[in-house]
């Protein structure tokens, strides 16, 4: 077994701790009411795009979410939350010292080791999710699930979801698909990508990602025989007939929309597996990115 397929099983397990204890961290992360941004880069991006439209959307506060490298500088927040697995990428940590002295900054990450805990006055450390991967799995879904939990928004329904994405097969035919698209609405448009983008690092594949009522304003034309659409939560009305129509492969999501993610984690592990190749060696990439002046 690679190391991702051992990190990506444990994820209700990790879950479960990281809700557990969201209220031992509660003084490090945003209020309600606080002006918040948070910030990633790759995989965390898009756990920050997930985090912000969930806590928006529940009427705790404005909250944007920004890769690292385009953050507004000239923009006032009461908060910055930067998720950072391994806490040296170099665009997180130029960030953090730059907001030092202007703006209260908490640091989610596995590795207490490192320079992101004397660059953010706040820190959270879930070690418990440390990955010796390339590919986030684990890392990312809890962190995810730690601000959830923090929004009140978890619900044990969720880790249950994650046990079936991990025990149920995999729909007939998907891992022979050669291509994918990945739906979103809301707070599932960073899931989505998130899939997209476990799907190029893990197997190479031809993967897309969109909001879901932005699919009919072009990339549908993309969808034939041997293509794949997987929606993240409830798809727009007419949308999944209109996949059908198109010869294309629609998949629903039935779970809560992180466990679609494991779901989708296990395919790119699968095809991957298909053509040969160790997603635990993706072509390219390294665990961080740290520049060099």
């Amino acid at each position: 077994m690679t190391h991702v397929e051992t990190e990506l099983n444990s994820q209700p397990e990790c879950w479960t701790r990281a809700a557990a204890g969201a209220a031992e961290h509660g003084s490090v992360l945003p209020a309600a009411g606080e002006r918040v941004a948070i910030v990633g880069c790759g995989t965390s991006y898009f756990m920050a795009q997930a985090a912000a439209a969930l806590r928006e959307a529940s009427g705790q506060g404005q909250t944007d979410a920004f890769a690292a490298s385009e953050f507004p500088r000239g923009r006032a927040y009461d908060r910055v939350v930067a998720l950072t697995r391994s806490g040296t990428t170099t665009e997180v940590l130029d960030l953090l010292g730059e907001l030092r002295n202007s703006t209260r900054t908490t640091a989610v990450t596995a590795d207490p080791a490192t320079p992101v805990m004397s660059l953010a006055h706040d820190t959270v450390v879930l070690d418990y999710a440390d990955e010796r991967s390339v590919v986030q799995t684990r890392f990312a879904t809890t962190a995810l699930t730690l601000l959830r939990a923090h929004l009140g928004l978890h619900t044990d329904r969720v880790v249950e979801d994650a046990r079936t994405a991990l025990a149920t097969p995999l729909p007939q035919g998907l891992v022979d698909c050669a291509q994918f698209t990945f739906l979103g609405r809301a707070w599932t448009v960073g899931l989505a990508s998130e899939a997209g983008l476990k799907m190029r690092e893990a197997s190479l594949s031809w993967t897309e990602s969109y909001p879901a009522m932005e699919y009919r304003h072009g990339p549908i034309s993309i969808t034939t025989t041997g293509t794949a659409t997987w929606m993240f939560g409830e798809a727009p009305e007419g949308l999944a007939q209109q996949v059908r129509d198109t010869g294309g492969l629609w998949i629903e999501g039935t779970l809560d929309p992180l466990a679609e993610l494991v779901r989708a984690q296990r395919l790119a592990v699968a095809v991957a597996a298909a053509r040969g190749l160790d997603p635990d060696r993706p072509r390219h990439l390294t665990r961080s990115v740290i520049l060099t002046p």
